[in-house]
């Protein structure tokens, strides 16, 4: 098979992990086989080939792991913690954040003076 043509992502997505798997072996095996071609000093269209092949290995590759990445976040998704790589990343501060319930949290001493003292009521006069 040294007339493979580009795989595409898409593709790609609607195979299983298996048949994934099974291609990224051909390919390598097509990609040593080529680097074998480039030794022996064969022709630039072989050459200009290792380049695609290389391309699709990283497509295959980048396919897996995305689609396990996903298949790992639904598994996470009802445990009380979820590994530090499938967390949102954001910023180190925006994760250090107070959340909003913890910012609308009030001590007993604020709750007495806002029971005691409520907001004053002026009438003003047109």
């Amino acid at each position: 098979s040294l007339t493979m043509v580009k795989v595409k992502a898409v593709e790609l997505r609607a195979k299983d992990k298996d048949a994934l798997v099974s291609q990224l072996g051909e390919l390598r095996k097509e990609l040593s086989q080529l680097r074998v071609t480039q030794v022996t000093g064969s022709s630039p269209s072989k050459l200009a080939q290792i380049k695609v092949v290389r391309k699709s290995i990283a497509r295959v590759n980048t396919v897996i792991n995305q689609t396990q990445r996903e298949q790992l976040k639904l598994h996470f998704k009802k445990a009380k913690y979820t590994p530090t790589d499938l967390r949102c990343k954001k910023t180190r501060a925006i994760r250090r954040q107070m959340t909003k319930a913890e910012k609308s949290i009030k001590t007993e001493r604020q709750k007495k003076k806002l029971a005691h003292f409520p907001r004053r009521k002026y009438a003003l006069k047109a």
